[in-house]
């Protein structure tokens, strides 16, 4: 057997990503894909998997230690030679080209110094002279990313070799912005709350976010301040389709293959968005362009004791009602047992937040940029309706469609809208 040591394995976008628990001991006996470590990052908290059997013979990191792709977890003696395996990850794990999330979710090529400290990397840039005579060390991932987020990269101090700016450099200008009411930009930046010392007024208690959650209010402040919002609210008679669905679980035996509406909605927003393909795009910062997606991936909001997350069903537009049911199922036992994998978290192209029965009659779903359109889904409830001649009892879906307005106008929207109802109303359109 042979000592081998274990690092965190490709995480996807995440960076910096915080321990908040360790599963194992010195001198445990693990299981591949037993789990060594917990790691939290901005979008979700996920387990980190023994790559092979053996015995743990150390423990290299404590809770709370921040980590990265490549970082060492612990040394593990193997029951079976994993060089070969080991020596793959190490080397992708040094990689600095693999792709990054930007802050406004986008993504873009890695460019990053080689050493971070005093060695340049051999693709470094001549100092491009901007306008007012300043001369700018960046590269074009570095200039793209501060156009897309309308930062001045003269007002950003480079951390790079020989004052190269990198991203994390425009990140950090733009968290600071926010947070501080810096100004990057002409409106960039907004005056904050200040807050009084409430325990004037009686007993507080400081209860400090979760990494989620604060991430959260984050992409929240930045979604809400640059994407112009327009909600538009309306209801679904889904008789039938409650209906057809009640039979489907009555003649199920197992509890777990029984449906929710939520599945049903999501193939019906698929269909949607493959008509209306303005509702499954991004704008582009220049305010210019659509860039129409040709895939249909779905976000699905789940609530998590450490805040909101985001999975992602993909390619909805192929898969049938019991598959999305399936995978919503999976994805959400993922999200609340910390399980979800980076992937599960990227790529949607529109989201729907249901909020069942606690639901409410309506409320306005904040747009997940770069997305342009959000389906808030409330509770179901029955309500009289005027049919041939008389009232009868109908089960209404409240529905709350938010968009970004710079992307979508309201005649496009009420299209939607009404196609999107039109397919939950008469559940033979979903499988056409």
């Amino acid at each position: 057997m042979k000592p081998t040591d274990v690092v965190i394995p490709d995480i996807g976008d995440a960076k910096d990503v915080e321990v908040i628990e360790i599963c194992v001991a010195t001198g445990d006996q693990v299981q591949k894909d037993d789990a060594l470590i917990v790691i939290e990052s901005d979008k979700a908290s996920m387990e980190v998997p023994s790559p092979f059997d053996g015995v743990v013979k150390e423990i290299l990191l404590e809770i709370g230690d921040v980590v990265n792709t490549g970082d060492k977890i612990a040394v593990i003696e193997a029951e079976s030679d994993p060089e070969a395996e080991t020596e793959s990850e190490s080397i992708e794990s040094t990689e600095e080209t693999a792709e990054t999330s930007l802050v406004d979710g986008s993504k873009s090529t890695t460019e990053e110094v080689a050493d971070g400290a005093s060695q340049a990397t051999a693709q470094e840039v001549a100092p491009v002279q901007e306008s007012g005579g300043t001369s700018v060390y960046a590269g074009p991932a570095v200039r793209k990313l501060a156009r897309e987020l309308g930062v001045d990269l003269k007002q950003v101090n480079g951390s790079g070799a020989k004052g190269r700016i990198v991203k994390d450099d425009v990140k950090s200008f733009v968290k600071t912005a926010f947070t501080q009411g810096t100004v990057g930009s002409p409106g960039s930046a907004i005056p904050r709350i200040e807050l009084p010392d409430f325990s004037r007024f009686g007993p507080v208690e400081e209860v400090p976010l979760t990494r989620i959650q604060a991430r959260g209010a984050e992409n929240l402040s930045r979604s809400w301040l640059n994407v112009v919002h327009v909600t538009q609210h309306d209801e679904a008679d889904i008789t039938e389709l409650e209906e057809f669905r009640n039979k489907l679980n009555s003649d199920s035996r197992e509890s777990d293959d029984r449906l929710t509406p939520v599945p049903f909605i999501i193939k019906a927003c698929a269909i949607t968005l493959g008509e209306y393909p303005q509702f499954n795009s991004s704008i582009t910062p220049d305010l210019k362009t659509l860039i129409h997606k040709k895939y249909f991936h779905i976000g699905m909001a789940v609530d998590t004791e450490d805040g909101l997350v985001v999975p992602v069903i993909r390619d909805v537009d192929k898969k049938g009602i019991r598959q999305i049911s399936s995978e919503s199922k999976d994805l959400a036992r993922a999200a609340q047992s910390k399980k979800l994998r980076p992937d599960n978290l990227q790529g949607a192209t529109f989201t729907v937040s249901s909020l069942g029965n606690i639901g409410g009659t309506g409320f306005t779903p904040i747009v997940n940029a770069p997305e342009v359109a959000i389906l808030g889904v409330s509770r179901v409830t029955t309500k009289p309706v005027w049919m041939k001649g008389a009232f009868v009892p109908r089960k209404i879906l409240p529905l709350s469609l938010s968009y970004d307005h710079r992307a979508i106008n309201g005649a496009e929207a009420g299209r939607f809208m009404q196609s999107l109802i039109a397919g939950l109303v008469d559940i033979r359109r979903l499988v056409l």
